[in-house]
This record gives C-alpha cells, sequence and structure tokens, in this order.
C-alpha cells in the first residue's frame, strides 16, 4: 500500500489515506509521487495538497531495512517540514528539543537507563524538567 496526508493551513496533516500501490507505479514499474497525488486529487474531485509518507519510517529509519522517506509516518496533526523534506508530530511538551537528524521531539534530560533495565516506568515531569517513576515495578 502507498500512504498520502493530505495537508491544510500551516502544512498541517488533516488526514491519511492508503491507495494501491499500482496507481503510484509507472509503465516501467517505478513509483511515482506526482501519479498518486492526481489519482487522490481525481477520485475526491479536489485540488488538495497530497505528501507520500511510508507507514515504515520512524525517526528517519525505516522499519524493514528498506530507503526512509520523509523521516516518519505522518498523522493528522503532524507538519510537514517543507525544508526539511519531513512529517514532525506535534511538540509533546515546551522543553523538548527538536533532533534534526530524525526529526523526532526529545526530552532535556535523558530517561535513566538503569532502572529501565529493572522494569521501571517513567513518565515525564514538565514542572520539574524531568523524568519521574510511575507504578513503581512493572
Amino acid at each position: 500500500m502507498a500512504y498520502f496526508a493530505k495537508l491544510g493551513t500551516g502544512n498541517i496533516v488533516e488526514n491519511v489515506i492508503s491507495i494501491n500501490n499500482a496507481v503510484i507505479t509507472d509503465a516501467n514499474g517505478i513509483e511515482q509521487e506526482q501519479l498518486g497525488i492526481d489519482f487522490i486529487n481525481k477520485l475526491y474531485n479536489t485540488n488538495d495538497i497530497w505528501k507520500q509518507t511510508s507507514y515504515n519510517t520512524n525517526g528517519g529509519i525505516h522499519n524493514n531495512g528498506g530507503t526512509p522517506f520523509r523521516k516518519n509516518y505522518a498523522g493528522i496533526g503532524y507538519t510537514y517540514d517543507e525544508t526539511r523534506d519531513a512529517f514532525i508530530s506535534p511538540k509533546p511538551y515546551n522543553s523538548w528539543i527538536l533532533n534534526e537528524d530524525t526529526c523526532c521531539w526529545k526530552a532535556p534530560v535523558a530517561i535513566p537507563t538503569t532502572e529501565l533495565e529493572n522494569n521501571q516506568y517513567y513518565s515525564w515531569n514538565e514542572e520539574i524538567l524531568n523524568w519521574e517513576i510511575i507504578n513503581g515495578k512493572a
């Protein structure tokens, strides 16, 4: 399946749909994003802005070893950044920083790893700008 994200005002993703790969494959067997865009706009009788997105791409890595595409799979509410050619999720907390390589948000303090090995659950606390253990052990 090929996935496409509909962009609205401010390049915010409003919808994500899937179409058959055959729709975006040209006569030479090469996938062409524009074929999908044309198909979708004809199907819905619109001139909306669509960008192809990869279901298997997260943080600039393709989960199945393929070529990563636009850093992250688009979700409703994500932003498409033209400069980075990437989909970026909404910022989870004001203090978090965008990792330019992955286009994923990162806490300003790394999550403790020793406790993670002991099956602790953590939650980010924006008031203290640090991780807190929740629910004790798993």
